[in-house]
């Protein structure tokens, strides 16, 4: 049989090859068990494998067992999925508000995996390419960088928000949208059974008439087919609103060009002083032409970018415009997604002062400073995007919430120790803060003032020395004698497969171009073991990894960090020796790992 993967793959060529391309029978391809070990390999290495939802399902226990008896629930449409598991999340630092999260079970989870797989083989390519979140090689630094080419010379900035976006999502509108596309009953049916599963929250069932709960594994490819309809809608109020530039320079420049060309014909016969004073009073011209407006701004652009339910509008025209565009979009929203645009939180603000997109500062330079570029000089700054940290908005915050900072009396800041983390070792301490820094300053590689961060860095390092010195009773200043590396800074040593190492502060500066770099920490004893590397060839050689009972059926055995095991049983040792967080185990073999 050929492998669902290829079949997939096709699926997503033709509908990529055909925009208006209708697909039926989908449903069989659920019935697949290898897209089920698939969604198994995507979904086991997830923190959230381990976390429960309204039962004890986890991603530990996988089995070819589970799978058929999963294929044979869908195949006679008995299947139902469970309420999800509601928690709730800080929405934001030092706010109040929490988001609603939901948690599936791990049966579920593979489902609507596979289900998504199915959706994005068939959506992918007819997205927009204005769209970036919860897709395949998208990301926030992707539409920031669109941003950044796109957004050039813009005039305005409208900041686009949907209030309770994926909590309000029309069901009907959704199903509707996909039933344009998906011809299959069997499908909808079970993407109808998804929506409507409901949650429980204190024990107490309740049902849901409309969203896509976040945290479930199917939703962002549900909210994206949601959303395209929005952007389909942008493209088609950009085409309307697009009037090209029309080639007229402005009087000024007129002006001092006219006066330049006269300066240049009285230097063919000028003579002496005359001619200096004419070559003085030409620089002086050209200086002053290259600070001045060239084109009357008599074009109208409009550019889009959509990153989940948060968009921002670019709009090359005058304030009326914009109020015109956002008023179309409120209508398109409210009646035809059945959602409401946020009056007080979308803004209208001009390119000259700072909008917020995705936690970054953006505004369009108004810079005149010409440069050289190539063999001519121009304004290389001139109309560009810029992009900044909100230093004081995001990084202070979260210093301030993390107890990396404090303000004294005078409204002086000083780092000090964090004294929920004595309990760690020193190596861990380190890679906390390391772990952070990467964090915050690999988001904001994008930035202009991207050197700002060494304030954030500096107020990190010493928070880090003073939370080891507070550890130890000891000081910053007798932390750093004693870690000394003899190349003039201060590390962690510590042993790995290769020897020992040394785990120094992290540079803020290596985050900007370059991938954070983890190593394997391991104090234990190597054992080598054969293993078979796909889910499926392990669990059908039907032979325990653990014991080496042949011809018996097995189940995986799922564990959230190597790292956290502690190597005392032998089947820790092997998993640790593996690097791996499964192990294919018979049942008897199961059940002494979980009843020692």
């Amino acid at each position: 049989m050929k492998p669902t993967i290829e079949i997939l793959e096709k699926i997503s060529e033709n509908s990529r090859n055909n925009k208006e391309e209708i697909f039926t029978r989908l449903y069989r391809y659920l019935l697949r068990p290898d897209l089920y070990y698939l969604a198994y390999k995507n979904l086991y290495a997830n923190k959230g494998a381990s976390t429960k939802g309204v039962d004890d399902d986890t991603a530990d226990g996988f089995s070819e067992e589970k799978v058929s008896n999963i294929i044979a629930m869908l195949a006679d449409e008995t299947y139902t999925p469970k309420p999800v598991r509601r928690e709730y999340i800080q929405k934001k630092q030092n706010s109040a508000k929490k988001r609603p999260l939901g948690i599936p079970t791990f049966t579920d989870k593979l489902v609507q995996e596979v289900l998504r797989m199915i959706l994005e083989a068939v959506y992918e390519p007819v997205f927009s390419h204005c769209s970036h979140g919860f897709r395949p090689g998208k990301s926030c630094h992707t539409a920031l960088n669109s941003l950044k080419k796109e957004f050039t010379g813009v005039t305005w900035f409208i900041e686009g928000d949907i209030r309770g976006c994926f909590d309000n999502i029309d069901h009907h509108v959704l199903v509707d949208i996909i039933n344009t596309k998906i011809k299959d009953a069997r499908l909808i049916k079970l993407v109808w059974k998804f929506l409507k599963a409901g949650y429980m929250e204190d024990w107490k069932y309740h049902t849901t008439y409309s969203g896509c709960p976040q945290g479930g594994i199917v939703s962002p490819i549900l909210a994206n087919i949601y959303l395209n309809e929005l952007d389909k809608f942008a493209k088609k109020t950009a085409e309307d609103f697009y009037q090209p530039r029309k080639k007229v320079y402005t009087v000024e420049y007129n002006r001092v060009a006219g006066l330049i060309a006269k300066t240049r014909k009285q230097l063919k016969t000028a003579t002496g002083q005359e001619k200096l004073a004419l070559l003085k009073l030409q620089k002086e011209l050209k200086a002053e032409l290259r600070k001045t407006p060239c084109a009357s701004k008599t074009d109208k652009v409009m550019k889009y970018i959509r990153y989940a339910d948060d968009f921002i509008i670019g709009v090359k025209g005058e304030k009326a415009d914009c109020e015109q565009i956002k008023r179309q979009f409120s209508k398109f929203i409210g009646q035809t997604l059945k959602m409401e645009l946020s009056e007080e939180k979308t803004l209208i603000t001009h390119s000259s002062q700072y909008a917020r997109f995705l936690g970054y500062d953006i505004r369009v330079r108004r810079d005149n400073t010409a440069k050289p570029h190539g063999t001519h000089i121009q304004r290389t700054l001139k109309g560009k995007v810029e992009l900044s940290v909100p230093f004081a908005d995001k990084i202070m915050p979260f210093l301030f919430n993390k107890s990396v900072i404090w303000q004294l009396k005078d409204g002086t800041i000083e780092p000090i120790a964090r004294k929920y983390l004595y309990a760690c070792t020193d190596l861990e301490i380190v890679t906390a803060f390391n772990s952070e820094l990467r964090g915050i300053c690999n988001y904001y590689a994008l930035a202009s003032n991207f050197n700002r961060l060494s304030y954030f860095a500096y107020l990190m390092e010493y928070s880090c020395l003073k939370t080891i010195a507070g550890k130890h009773k000891s000081t910053s200043r007798k932390i750093v004698s004693k870690y000394q590396d003899g190349n003039g800074n201060w590390s962690i040593p510590y042993k790995t497969a290769k020897g020992e190492k040394r785990r120094g502060f992290a540079n803020f500066m290596d985050c900007k171009n370059t991938d954070s770099f983890h190593e394997v920490i391991i104090d234990y004893a190597v054992l080598y073991a054969s293993t078979r590397t796909t889910f499926d060839d392990r669990l059908s050689a039907r032979v325990c990894e653990l014991c080496g009972k042949t011809d018996v059926p097995l189940e995986i055995h799922h564990v959230n960090k190597v790292k956290n095991l502690k190597g005392k049983e032998f089947w820790e040792q092997m998993m640790i020796a593996k690097k791996r967080k499964t192990i294919a185990v018979c049942k008897a073999c199961h059940c002494q790992i979980h009843n020692p």
